[in-house]
C-alpha cells in the first residue's frame, strides 16, 4: 500500500476512534471518574425543544445602572460636604448623568471644587454663580452599561449553577440583552423569581422621629422613604405588608457580604433564617454602626423589601448578621442563592419567556429520530440502486458521516435541537450531492474511453472544485445563520456547518480511500457505477 493511501486510512481510522470515544458517554449514560478524567467529553446535549424547559430573554436596564452610579456619586458627595462642614446649598442628581451641587457663601467654593478630584469620571459641564453642573463622561457612561450586561450576565450564571440546573445556556445577545436556557426546569416561576431578582442588599436604621401614619397619608419627610415588609412563608400572597418608615441614607451595603447559608436551627425563633459573613471592612462597619446605634431599629431591605427591623441591643462584632422572616426552606435557600451570588448591577425585564413541556420534547425526538432514519434510508436505497456498488460505497459515507455528526455535537457540548435535526437530514442531502457529481464525472471519463484508475482520478480531480466551492458557501450561510441568529436559527446553523465539513472530509477523502484501495489491490477492468 502506497504511503499516501496508508496515512489517508489511518486518519480515517483515527477519527472513527475518537468519534466512538466521545459518543460512548451518550450511549452508555453516566461514566466512571476515570473515565471522565481521560476522555473530558459529557453525553450529547438536548436542546430546550428537546427536553423540555423554560426558555427566557432577559433585557438589562443599562440607563438604570448609569442612574444608579450618578445617585450614588450624589450621595457620596453630599456625605463628604457634610463631614467636612463645608456649606453646600444641596447636592442632587439630575437626570440620568449630572450632578449638580447648589453653593451658598462663595468662601468655600473653591474647597467643594477641590472635593470633585475624587470623582475623575465627572468633570465640569456649566458653573455660575448659583450653582455647579457635574457630568458623566461618555466613555464611563459605555464603560458601566457594558458592565451591567457582563456583570450581570455572570450574576445569572452563579445563580443558576447554585440553583443545581445542568446543561443550561446562558449567553449574552446583542448589546443588552441575555438568553437563558433551563432543560428540565420543572419550577419555571421559582427560576423566573430567583434570575430576576436584582438583590440589593441593603442596611437602613428606621426613622423613629416622624410619624409613620402622616408618611402613609403622603406627608414622607425629607430623606426618608415608606418600605413595606416582604411576604413570605405562611403570610405570601395576603396582602398585608407592614410599613415601616426607613431612613433613605444606606449606612452599610450587601457588596461587603461574602457568604450566605440557610439556618434551620431555629435560634431566631421564626423558622427557617439566613445567615450571613461579612469582609473585614463589612465587619468593622457593623461593628461600628451597631455601637452607635444601640436601641434603635435596623431593616434589613433587600430590593426595596424589609425583611427584618430588629432592635440593635448591643455592638455587634464578628461581622455575622441573620435575616429572618418566618421563611419556608425554598424561600431561605433561594435568598441564601442570590446574596452568595451577589446582586445585579441593574434590573432586568422578562423580554421574551416560553415553556416546553417534556412530553412534548420527548414526541419531538421520537419524530426527529424517525424523519431522520427514513430520510437516510431513502437516500441509501436510490444510491444503491443508481449507482451499483459504487452508490453501496457512498452510503458507507453517508454512515460515517453521520456518525461523525453526532460525535461531533458531544464533543463540542453543542445542544442538539429539533431544527439542529433538520440541519442533520440536509447535510445528509448535501453530502450524497458531492458523491453524485463526483460519480457523474466518472461516468464521463469511462465514456470516453479511460481506464478504470484514471477514470477515477481525473472524475475526483475535476469534481473537487465544484464540490468545495458548494461546500464552503453553505458553511458561510451556515455561519451567518448562527452569529446572526438566535436559539433555533443556531442550532440549525451549528450542525448545518459541521455537517458540511464533515460531509466533505467523507466525500472526498473517505470515499476516495476505498476507490484507490480497490483498483490497486486488485485488477479492475470494469467499474459497477
Amino acid at each position: 500500500m502506497p504511503k499516501a493511501l496508508r496515512v489517508r486510512f489511518w486518519v480515517i481510522v483515527t477519527t472513527l476512534v475518537a468519534g466512538a470515544l466521545c459518543l460512548v458517554p451518550t450511549l452508555a449514560g453516566e461514566m466512571p471518574a476515570w473515565w471522565n478524567k481521560l476522555v473530558p467529553v459529557q453525553k450529547l446535549r438536548l436542546g430546550l425543544d428537546l427536553k423540555g424547559g423554560i426558555h427566557l430573554v432577559l433585557g438589562v436596564q443599562v440607563d438604570k445602572a448609569v442612574e444608579n452610579q450618578t445617585e450614588r456619586v450624589a450621595n457620596e458627595l453630599r456625605d463628604a460636604l457634610r463631614r467636612k462642614r463645608l456649606q453646600a446649598g444641596g447636592v442632587r442628581r439630575e437626570g440620568l448623568t449630572a450632578v449638580v451641587v447648589q453653593l451658598l457663601p462663595e468662601s468655600v467654593r473653591e474647597k467643594i471644587r477641590a472635593e470633585f478630584d475624587d470623582y475623575p469620571a465627572f468633570e465640569i459641564a456649566q458653573e455660575d454663580a448659583g450653582e455647579i453642573r457635574l457630568q458623566m463622561r461618555s466613555a464611563e457612561v459605555e464603560r458601566i452599561r457594558k458592565y451591567a450586561v457582563d456583570q450581570g450576565l455572570e450574576t445569572i450564571r452563579n445563580r443558576i449553577d447554585q440553583f443545581g440546573v445542568a446543561e443550561t445556556t446562558v449567553v449574552k445577545q446583542g448589546t443588552n440583552r441575555i438568553l437563558v436556557e433551563l432543560p428540565g426546569v420543572s419550577d419555571p416561576r421559582r427560576a423566573i423569581e430567583l434570575i430576576g431578582k436584582t438583590a440589593l442588599l441593603e442596611f437602613k436604621l428606621l426613622d423613629e422621629t416622624n410619624s409613620l401614619e402622616e408618611a402613609l397619608k403622603g406627608t414622607v419627610p425629607p430623606g426618608s422613604q415608606v418600605l413595606y415588609q416582604q411576604e413570605t412563608g405562611p403570610a405570601k400572597g395576603r396582602g398585608n405588608r407592614q410599613p415601616y418608615l426607613v431612613q433613605k441614607r444606606v449606612i452599610l451595603a450587601g457588596a461587603d457580604l461574602t457568604d450566605a447559608k440557610v439556618d434551620l436551627s431555629g435560634s431566631s425563633g421564626k423558622g427557617p433564617a439566613v445567615s450571613m459573613t461579612f469582609n473585614n471592612r463589612g465587619a468593622r462597619a457593623f461593628a461600628m454602626i451597631t455601637e452607635e446605634n444601640v436601641g434603635k431599629r435596623l431593616a434589613i431591605v433587600l430590593d426595596d423589601n424589609v425583611y427584618s427591623a430588629p432592635v440593635i441591643q448591643e455592638k455587634i462584632t464578628g461581622g455575622r448578621a441573620q435575616i429572618s422572616g418566618r421563611f419556608t426552606v425554598e424561600e431561605a435557600t433561594d435568598l441564601a442563592i442570590v446574596l452568595r451570588a451577589g446582586s445585579l448591577p441593574a434590573p432586568v425585564e422578562i423580554l421574551e419567556n416560553r415553556s416546553v413541556g417534556p412530553s412534548l420534547g420527548a414526541d419531538l425526538i421520537r419524530k426527529g429520530i424517525i424523519s431522520t432514519i427514513v430520510g437516510c434510508l431513502l437516500v441509501m436505497v436510490f444510491m444503491a440502486v443508481y449507482y451499483s456498488l459504487s452508490g453501496l460505497v457512498a452510503d458507507l459515507a453517508l454512515l460515517i458521516n453521520l456518525f461523525l455528526l453526532m460525535a461531533s455535537l458531544a464533543a463540542l457540548q453543542a445542544a442538539l435541537t429539533l431544527p439542529g435535526i433538520a440541519g442533520i437530514v440536509l447535510t445528509l442531502g448535501i453530502a450524497v450531492d458531492a458523491n453524485v457529481l463526483i460519480f457523474e464525472r466518472i461516468r464521463e471519463e469511462l465514456r470516453a474511453g479511460r481506464e478504470v484508475k484514471a477514470a477515477i482520478e481525473t472524475g475526483y480531480g475535476r469534481a473537487f472544485t465544484t464540490i468545495l466551492d458548494t461546500h464552503v458557501t453553505a458553511m458561510l450561510t451556515a455561519v451567518v445563520l448562527y452569529f446572526a441568529g438566535s436559539g433555533p436559527i443556531k442550532g440549525f446553523g451549528v450542525t448545518l456547518f459541521i455537517g458540511l465539513a464533515i460531509s466533505l472530509f467523507t466525500a472526498v477523502v473517505v470515499t476516495r480511500v476505498v476507490f484507490d484501495w480497490v483498483t490497486m489491490t486488485r485488477k479492475i477492468t470494469r467499474l459497477h457505477i
